[in-house]
């Protein structure tokens, strides 16, 4: 016991769990300096939402922010979350991109990977243990920390036993939705520091109310490091706060020595900061909530998923889409819920209540867990849910990426045939996101406009914003048309003519058409995959909705498509 460090999250965990990880880069560095000056055992800056959300919503590069922050904050370990295998996607990646990306990430800048499996799998962290550990950067071993009938305090223990054994420098208990009560903190903390003679890090967040008292005995029980966030963007769905741990530890043995005062000097600029985002913070996510005890949704998820119904116009169906999580997660063999399976099981949930029908829908990430390509789930999976979702495909049981063939090589040669890359990491930026990627690598990302002024925030300059044609479908006489509508002076391209209402293949939510399955003069049978939608940053397929050939496509590859919109007509 003594003298407990702290980790900050402000920068990535806890702007992703209040504010759906938009903060951005011009307004972190300004105070960054001066964060540099407090003494932190590190600063999670990255990993991740915070990739994803720069070039799709942001029309940032992330490796500039990374760069920038590691420039500003050269005395402070600058720290990662690194999903195993799944790096900072919703997917596995082959071994070459995990090879590359953990390299270039601590090339510029990253010290320290926080490094997890969302089922636990360690097969799935092996390779980006060792590529962190060759590149001389700290690995923090992270277990994913849940509650349900098959786990248990040995399991976890045994499992941080193994994470010692691969070369991990420290350990984290991820408990990535605010679980963890004070008996099960102490406890836990106690059978791991019995066992393994490394640094232990608690985070946590405060949804169910017991995050302060969680680490308060987590510090008797010996614990070295806690998660907590500057004030204004503590609470609720995020961490606790960093100027009150401060101050509820002075004079305790396990006092952290940082300055209070320095801290409140901090917390006045995150304070006008929280007043320029004001108008994407739901109040949903600042509320105490005792029910994430039973429905386990972590902060993060639970902000995206506020933003993901909002964006369907279903909001609604939150209550009820909460109440699905549980029963999709107990189908899919009790995983704990940090992404990617926190989006896995969140969009399965959304997708079941706002179609209507259990598993009608089911996108491509859903299919993979299933079938066991994100490694082996914790309880076994529904048998009826696994026959409706695979049918008569067998599950895997080897190491899933062993079944992946090398990506880099394919990513470079495709970028470099459209002369996009401007720097290495822009191959391994596409190797992740593809079509998100190729959209912000042709200055065609849009940086979300926020609606508040932005005067009181040093800034960089204004990005132009391009505006884009509204769809809406206008039935006459019962027949349906697409109609685009857009303000003087935009241009309207793919425009559609009027397409019978039975004929029509239409899309079910918002989202991004990525590719066709199918072309014109194409026959197909009822049922058939036609297309596939992003939606929820899950890939969903779009079936034919009878027997016929592809008439017309109307709509391109990488347009933004909202609930009802015309894809295609079948004759």
């Amino acid at each position: 016991m003594g003298r407990v460090m702290l980790t900050d999250t402000v920068f990535r965990d806890a702007h992703q769990s209040l504010l759906a990880t938009r903060m951005r880069t011009r307004d972190m560095l300004p105070i960054a300096e001066m964060m540099d000056q407090v003494g932190f055992f590190s600063l999670e800056v990255w990993g991740g939402a915070t990739f994803d959300t720069c070039i799709r919503y942001l029309n940032e590069d992330p490796w500039e922010r990374l760069r920038a922050l590691k420039k500003a904050m050269p005395n402070t370990p600058l720290q990662m979350l690194l999903r195993g295998q799944n790096l900072v996607g919703y997917r596995h990646y082959a071994d070459d991109v995990v090879e590359k990306f953990v390299k270039r990430s601590a090339a510029n800048g990253v010290d320290i990977f926080r490094i997890f499996d969302a089922v636990n799998d360690i097969r799935n962290m092996h390779k980006s243990i060792e590529v962190a550990k060759r590149s001389g950067a700290h690995v923090q071993g992270g277990i994913s920390y849940t509650t349900s009938p098959v786990h248990t305090i040995e399991q976890f223990t045994t499992f941080a036993v193994k994470l010692a054994e691969l070369g991990c420098d420290s350990l984290c208990i991820k408990d990535m939705a605010g679980l963890i009560t004070p008996k099960n903190a102490f406890d836990l903390i106690s059978a791991i520091k019995n066992e393994v003679k490394l640094t232990v890090n608690l985070h946590t967040h405060c949804t169910s109310g017991m995050a302060q008292m969680s680490y308060f005995h987590a510090c008797q029980a010996g614990v070295d490091v806690l998660d907590t966030a500057m004030s204004p963007l503590s609470g609720g769905t995020s961490q606790p706060s960093t100027e009150s741990t401060v101050a509820a530890l002075e004079g305790t043995a396990y006092a952290t020595g940082l300055d209070l005062s320095l801290l409140t000097e901090i917390k006045r600029y995150f304070e006008s900061i929280m007043e320029v985002y004001a108008p994407i913070f739901n109040p949903i996510v600042a509320r105490v909530d005792t029910n994430v005890l039973k429905y386990q949704v972590p902060g993060g998820m639970l902000s995206n998923l506020v933003s993901q119904l909002t964006e369907q116009k279903a909001m609604d169906k939150y209550e009820e889409v909460l109440a699905e999580v549980p029963r999709v997660r107990k189908d899919l063999g009790y995983p704990p819920l940090v992404t990617p399976t926190s989006q896995i099981v969140g969009a399965q949930a959304v997708l079941n209540v706002i179609t209507g029908d259990r598993y009608k829908m089911v996108p491509k990430e859903v299919k993979d867990y299933v079938k066991g390509l994100y490694g082996k789930s914790p309880a076994m999976i529904d048998p009826k849910v696994r026959i409706k979702v695979l049918c008569d495909e067998e599950p895997i049981t080897v190491r899933p990426a062993d079944l992946l063939k090398p990506e880099y090589a394919d990513a470079v040669k495709q970028l470099d045939s459209q002369n996009l890359a401007r720097q290495e990491e822009d191959y391994i930026t596409y190797a992740l996101y593809p079509q998100v990627a190729l959209k912000f690598f042709q200055g065609l990302a849009i940086e979300e406009p926020m609606v508040k002024k932005e005067a009181a925030i040093p800034s960089a300059p204004a990005v132009i914003l391009k505006a884009e044609p509204l769809a809406f479908n206008v039935e006459v006489d019962g027949e349906a048309y697409l109609v685009k509508v857009a303000p003087a002076g935009i241009s309207i391209q793919d425009a559609q003519p009027k397409v019978p209402s039975g004929d029509g293949v239409t899309v079910p939510m918002q989202g991004i058409i990525i590719r066709y399955k199918v072309k014109k003069g194409d026959k197909v049978s009822k049922g058939e995959i036609v297309a596939v939608l992003e939606a929820m940053k899950m890939e969903n397929n779009i079936l034919a909705n009878k027997d016929g050939s592809i008439r017309e496509i109307y709509v391109k590859e990488g347009t933004t498509v909202a609930p009802g919109d015309i894809l295609m007509s079948i004759d």
